[in-house]
């Protein structure tokens, strides 16, 4: 019996056409075992909670994290390969057939690994950082997309508005060759761990996440300039040299903890 919390699977939709390869998936399968052992040996040095992992594939990633210790459950959106993994893993791991943008992670606490589908990054980063139970995720996602999430050479906007609530962290890198097909593009893995003490209360995450939003979309350049309408311009310049922040700073300059501080100015 799975020891990952299990709600009912949503099956595939009969009306979806057949899924062949990989390539109908957007997916490109790991093909070296390096990588899913480096993914497997971050959760190896996490809590001992069950790892769930989104589109298991053709299964090589799921061999690694079985090599942690604690119950893996892998979900799998084409029955075929669900059924094929099934029979290679048997009662070692449970294998659900579901559509990793649409399951239903569950209410206890576990980790999260995937080898996310290029095309998928997205949506499926947003719906993992509102989900609230799981502590660390480890991502394969493409490379340039790892760096911009974890804010190396500036933040995002996506990535600044949940800083409060999760670390991010660049992992290795993962070569082309790494996969098959092989992808125009290297990959990354990127780390994200759910902080134990968060910089801003979660009660207060719509109002933070509002004034991130009217930071990086807002008129005018400067931050007097960007907040004039939330905070007076002789308080932002005080904030600034707090946060030895200089005169051209732009937000994606912004660390977790000035924008943690920005928002306690601008309450």
């Amino acid at each position: 019996m799975s020891h990952h919390p299990r709600p009912h699977p949503r099956r595939q939709d009969a009306r979806r056409p057949p899924i062949g390869g990989p390539h109908e998936l957007g997916q490109n399968w790991l093909v070296d075992r390096r990588y899913p052992a480096e993914m497997a040996d971050v959760l190896r040095h996490a809590p001992p909670y069950p790892v769930l992992e989104l589109g298991a594939g053709n299964g090589a990633l799921t061999e690694a994290l079985l090599t942690v210790g604690t119950p893996v459950t892998a979900v799998e959106v084409d029955p075929r390969r669900a059924d094929r993994l099934r029979r290679t893993f048997g009662e070692r791991a449970e294998i659900l057939e579901s559509d990793m943008l649409t399951y239903e992670f569950g209410r206890h606490p576990h980790h999260v690994a995937a080898n996310v589908p290029f095309h998928l990054t997205t949506p499926l980063l947003r719906r993992l950082l509102r989900q609230s139970h799981w502590d660390t995720a480890v991502l394969l996602l493409q490379w340039e997309v790892a760096r911009k999430r974890a804010a190396v050479g500036g933040t995002t906007m996506l990535t600044a508005s949940w800083w409060p609530w999760y670390e991010f962290a660049l992992g290795a890198r993962v070569p082309a060759r790494a996969f098959a097909p092989v992808p125009s593009v290297d990959g990354g893995i990127l780390v994200i761990r759910r902080r134990p003490r968060p910089l801003v209360a979660l009660e207060d995450q719509a109002d933070y996440q509002d004034l991130v939003r009217q930071v990086f979309t807002g008129p005018g350049r400067g931050f007097p300039a960007l907040l004039r309408a939330q905070v007076p311009a002789p308080a932002v310049r005080a904030w600034m040299a707090r946060q030895h922040l200089g005169a051209r700073s732009l937000p994606r300059d912004l660390s977790d903890d000035d924008w943690a501080s920005l928002f306690r100015l601008h309450r």
